[in-house]
């Protein structure tokens, strides 16, 4: 993945009903940590990375990219956004910008993955109006796929990846 060219970052931090997306800070490190290495969190994703690999490895300021916002609910991290421009994988995502997300169980059920990305694309149809974006999730992933439904997106094709079938839709382009 890449990133998604001339687009001004850090933007202001953006507000939602319940949640704030902004860009990452030195405070997220342990929360990125943690993320990264929960089997749960990863348990669609190839599995997680271990924690102590994670603690040494881990810049001072994870995530600190551009696409790359970090969810806050009451002041603390439940999530990250990911934004970035697509270059493998399936000819139907490349060069398209492709979603992702992460999300702390904790926070799973309340409604904040669809509250948070629907924040994040719409930011991104302010930035690049007309851009299409593409997501990716095992078709096994019943909660994502319900959720790429709730923001609009469609199966373009479903492809064997990583031992697992996957789904890949398409949220058409978007002007602001």
């Amino acid at each position: 993945m890449t990133d998604l060219g001339p687009v001004p970052w850090p933007p202001a931090p953006i507000r939602t009903e319940r949640l704030l997306l902004r860009a990452a800070e030195a405070r997220d490190r342990a929360t990125f940590v943690e993320l990264y290495g929960s089997q749960e969190v990863h348990t669609y994703l190839g599995g997680a990375r271990p924690r102590e690999e994670l603690e040494r490895e881990m810049p001072e300021v994870p995530g600190h990219a551009p696409g790359s916002f970090v969810v806050e609910r009451d002041g603390a991290m439940i999530g990250q956004i990911l934004l970035r421009r697509a270059t493998k994988h399936r000819p139907a995502a490349v060069g398209k910008v492709d979603l992702g997300y992460l999300f702390l169980p904790r926070a799973w059920g309340f409604g904040y993955a669809a509250e948070a990305c629907g924040a994040a694309l719409d930011w991104l149809a302010d930035v690049l109006p007309g851009e299409p974006v593409v997501l990716a999730t095992q078709t096994a992933n019943t909660r994502s796929l319900r959720l790429a439904a709730t923001l609009g997106f469609t199966e373009v094709e479903r492809f064997r990846a990583w031992e697992a079938e996957q789904w890949l839709g398409l949220r058409p382009a978007v002007s602001a």
